[in-house]
């Protein structure tokens, strides 16, 4: 199966919104701020930009209220960027990995969790009227993009909305999103934020130090 370079799709776009001279709107669904950091530097030249703040997968409700407020933080700096909080609903996320539990990470139980977001946000961007929706999710190094930007279209499809292709680790995006985080004394997590994925990150952990 050929692999879609989704850089090159969104320079389509970019640059078609350049030359009509208007800014869409656009739903960002946001994972974290590190993430999220340079992603609202490079789309905020192009649309007015709502970051939409749903991780139902941050399990341990203190994670959550530590990294939705450095959200909300770093919005603030940005201009023609707003926030919204989606419901912190965890009940969602276990019943979506259920059965998933002893998954590794990047499988099928992260690819449901994509979906689990994604969904939200599509309903959430068509019944808004946005523009456009997309996600964060892309810059980390260890998702896939080709699965996000599979599910973002298909989201869009079932719910009415407009998926904006992705894939923001090019280009450097993710190195540039470590700059601005240490600008912005953001606070960086090292798991993406489900029990799943933290008791994975202290396993990795207790075997590195083993071996040293």
């Amino acid at each position: 199966m050929n692999r879609i370079n989704y850089q090159k799709e969104l320079d389509r776009i970019l640059e078609k919104i350049v030359e009509e001279e208007r800014r869409p709107t656009l739903l960002l669904h946001s994972c974290c701020a590190p993430c999220s950091s340079y992603c609202l530097e490079y789309l905020s030249r192009y649309f007015d930009i709502t970051v939409f703040y749903y991780n139902p997968n941050i399990t341990e409700e203190a994670e959550y209220e530590h990294r939705v407020g450095e959200q909300r933080r770093l919005t603030e700096e940005f201009e023609s960027v707003s926030f919204r909080e989606g419901p912190y609903d965890r009940e969602r996320f276990f019943k979506a990995a259920r059965g998933l539990e002893a998954a590794p990470e990047g499988g099928e139980r992260c690819a449901r969790c994509f979906a689990l977001r994604l969904s939200r946000t599509a309903r959430e961007a068509a019944a808004g009227e946005y523009d456009y929706f997309t996600t964060t999710l892309s810059i980390s190094p260890m998702k896939d993009a080709q699965k996000l930007n599979e599910i973002g279209s298909r989201m869009a499809k079932a719910f009415g909305s407009r998926w904006l292709p992705a894939d923001f680790k090019k280009r450097n995006g993710y190195k540039r999103s470590v700059e601005l985080s240490a600008q912005y004394n953001l606070y960086r997590q090292n798991y993406c934020g489900c029990v799943y994925s933290k008791a994975e990150m202290e396993r990795r952990s207790e075997g590195a130090l083993q071996k040293e």
